[in-house]
């Protein structure tokens, strides 16, 4: 196949949404944040310095958390419980869900009470999936900063901490929601640790550095930000009221993601294949020696004829389904498919990552993060005119002979969750 859109090209929200979300985190220009901060440094962002003057309380409020806890049938692991540092058993505030619902993990209001009001800490996880208002926001934010994201929302009583001094294996924005947490922040102790790298394994480092001088010692109050760079050690405390913040998660792929995939390639050389010579004694450094020069400079050989392309499609199946694409309406699409009609206006689905592909059957492949859908080669203008564009009618479609061609075209697309009704 030969690529026809630019590598990783892909339907992105608006530029005004994306930019919008990352200035409501982060008080600085984009360019300043990217160079100062993003991977390097912490940024404190105070209300009075980003935009929205009521805060973040539209994108989750305390009494959309009380709903949450118990009005939605949230279940395990949406909610997480800790207290003293330690995370509290499921099974201590779970149980079944009464008539019709008889799941055992359903959460239970009265039991969440019971910990909430003796001082553990609350976290609700995955509302990137679950609240609308974050659903939108973490595809926006996601966008501006190319990468996906996980929103967790974390209520802590007054005076109380959720978890000792740690750091985290990925970024994250901190968005003070209500009240105040005041937070301890030092430098890493492992600078920008892999997910496998967890701050566990080095729990001795970490309480002596948390033992020193802080390099930001702050509270947050409503409205205010804080972005923490993965591996900065950080331990929060709700002050004189009860706590609300959302954490965002930014899960980036690395370095280490492509050496990775450059190793899982390197099993097609037959030469990084070979047994070890019979009787080789692992444990002696001299008969390991010479194994251990030619294999290097087999992989060395292997490395350098490595493709970009390749690379790129692989970390593409790792990325890309990361970040989901904004939900569609099952109803309303099977709605739209039944009346389409050549005045029917669809618009590409907001957040849908897809790359566009001439095959050597004079095809066009529309690739997408979970599958290919394959075309012929005279849809490529209507393709790309939809995917880049906002709203398109139907019968303006273009490069197709007639109207019956585009409904055609128009409810594949609908039906494989590529366009929705505008």
């Amino acid at each position: 196949m030969t690529t026809i859109d630019p590598p990783g090209g892909h339907r992105r929200p608006a530029v005004s949404s994306a930019a919008d979300a990352l200035a409501r985190c982060a008080s600085v220009e984009p360019a300043k944040f990217a160079a100062a901060h993003w991977g390097r440094a912490p940024l404190l962002s105070r209300a009075d310095e980003l935009p929205n003057a009521d805060g973040f309380t539209d994108l989750l409020s305390p009494a959309d958390a009380d709903e949450l806890l118990s009005r939605r049938g949230l279940r395990t692991p949406f909610l997480r419980v800790a207290r003293d540092g330690e995370l509290v058993p499921a099974a201590r505030y779970t149980g079944g869900g009464g008539a019709g619902a008889e799941i055992a993990d359903q959460v239970l209001d009265e039991k969440v009470l019971e910990l909430y009001a003796s001082g553990a800490t609350l976290v609700l996880q995955g509302l990137h999936r679950t609240w609308p208002a974050l659903v939108d926001f973490a595809r926006d934010l996601g966008t501006a900063l190319a990468q996906p994201l996980q929103i967790n929302a974390y209520l802590t009583p007054a005076g109380s901490q959720g978890f000792a001094t740690h750091y985290d294996t990925h970024d994250v924005f901190v968005l003070q929601v209500d009240g105040r947490k005041h937070w301890r922040i030092h430098p890493p102790v492992l600078p920008d640790p892999l997910e496998k790298q967890p701050w566990g394994g080095r729990a001795d480092e970490v309480a002596a550095i948390a033992d020193g001088p802080a390099a930001l010692d702050v509270v947050l109050a409503s409205g205010d930000a804080l972005y923490l760079p993965r591996g900065w050690l950080h331990s929060a405390q709700a002050q004189e009221s009860s706590s609300l913040h959302l954490t965002v998660g930014i899960r980036a792929l690395t370095r280490y993601a492509m050496v990775e995939e450059l190793l899982a390639l390197a099993a097609e050389d037959p030469r990084l294949r070979a047994g070890l010579p019979f009787g080789t004694d692992v444990a002696d450094p001299e008969a390991i020696e010479p194994e251990l020069t030619e294999t290097i400079e087999a992989l060395r050989d292997w490395l350098l004829r490595a493709e970009p392309a390749t690379i790129a499609a692989r970390l593409r199946h790792r990325a890309w389904p990361a970040a989901r694409p904004a939900p569609i309406r099952p109803l309303a699409q099977a709605a739209a498919l039944a009346a389409l009609a050549a005045d029917s206006r669809i618009a590409p689905r907001a957040g849908l990552r897809w790359q566009l592909a001439a095959t050597d059957d004079h095809r066009v492949a529309l690739r997408l993060s979970d599958r290919t859908i394959t075309l012929p080669g005279t849809c490529e203008p209507a393709l790309r005119t939809l995917l880049t564009g906002t709203v398109t009618r139907v019968g303006d479609l273009p490069g197709l002979d007639d109207d019956t061609d585009r409904l055609v075209l128009a409810r594949r697309l609908l039906r494989e969750a590529v366009a929705v009704p505008a």
